[in-house]
């Protein structure tokens, strides 16, 4: 959890950066609609490792979504800690019966 606490807290440092000399700083100028193509770009990247077996391209391919959705999350002003939050309150619920309170 420290590594994503870490890259959260890089992503928003770079907020004010130049995009000229930053990637963050870059997608966050480019805007929400941008950043979740390029989430779900990384997400097919990650399903085609998977598919083929390339353990180490699921690490990496892992890690850009990770990135990605870091990203996306601070360009809509979310925290990181939200979406760890959520999943701490899903902790020992069944996932079908978790997915079928959302559908009701």
């Amino acid at each position: 959890m420290d590594t994503l606490a870490r890259l959260a807290a890089t992503v928003r440092a770079r907020r004010g950066a130049d995009p000229d000399t930053s990637y963050v700083a870059r997608l966050l100028a480019a805007g929400p609609a941008r950043i979740a193509q390029k989430l779900g770009e990384e997400a097919v990247e990650t399903v085609i490792a998977a598919a083929r077996d390339d353990r180490p391209g699921v690490v990496s391919e892992a890690a850009d979504l990770l990135f990605h959705l870091a990203v996306l999350l601070d360009s809509l002003d979310l925290d990181l800690a939200a979406v760890l939050a959520e999943l701490d309150r899903r902790d020992g619920v069944s996932g079908l019966a978790e997915k079928a309170a959302r559908t009701a």
